[in-house]
């Protein structure tokens, strides 16, 4: 069983990510996904400068995500790299997958060339690709989620209000039967649960901490 892990671009703004990197190397069954991050953030820089099309845009964007793919993989080598399914596949049986998404999502019709798909789309749209059993979802520590909502849209639909996934989610989330999950980099136990196959999704959310007005970002990348 397959759990994609998107490695929030919030993250990787700062200091270099080393511990959480660490922390997910080595285990089975896990695919990272790179958020764009700072690197996403000069092309959202320069395309009004340059008057860039949206489509251009978003191809750099893409670019963006395997650049930071390539720094996460020199960062922690117990990352297994990997482009297609079938390299996906592979390398989440022997450890965990990084995914260098270029290669599977440059020119696919089903994904909209626009800043309305984020890598929080990316991931749910190759959860739904490689039948995962979850995407989770890792956010910037100390982020106060919204209380469960009672069923997955409108959990979905009170994420995209607080700007914490990106504006196509929901729709590219409509292909994807497993659980979805967001864990703040800072809750351990909490992201240890989300990592661990075969735990129930009602058990690893619990009561989460009540959102308290502050968003992430309108950046979800």
């Amino acid at each position: 069983m397959t759990i994609i892990v998107k490695f929030g671009g919030s993250l990787t703004r700062g200091a270099a990510p080393h511990t959480l990197l660490q922390r997910l190397a080595g285990q089975r069954g896990l695919v990272v996904v790179p958020g764009g991050g700072a690197l996403a953030d000069a092309v959202r820089a320069v395309q009004p400068q340059w008057r860039l099309t949206d489509g251009a845009a978003h191809r750099m964007a893409l670019l963006a995500m395997e650049q930071m793919a390539h720094a996460m993989a020199d960062l922690a080598p117990g990352l297994v790299p990997a482009c297609s399914r079938a390299e996906l596949a592979q390398a989440a049986t022997v450890g965990t997958a990084l995914w260098f998404p270029a290669a599977m999502t440059l020119g696919r019709a089903e994904i909209p060339e626009s800043w309305a798909v984020t890598s929080d789309s990316l991931s749910v749209w190759l959860a739904a690709e490689l039948s995962a059993e979850r995407l989770v979802l890792v956010k910037a520590p100390g982020l106060r989620l919204p209380a469960p909502a009672g069923s997955r849209a409108g959990d979905i639909a009170a994420w995209t209000g607080l700007g914490l996934v990106d504006a196509a989610f929901a729709t590219m989330a409509q292909g994807f039967r497993g659980d979805i999950l967001l864990v703040p980099a800072d809750e351990a136990g909490r992201l240890d649960d989300a990592l661990r196959p075969g735990k129930k999704e009602r058990d690893i959310i619990g009561e989460v901490k009540p959102e308290d007005g502050s968003k992430e970002g309108s950046r979800p990348s």
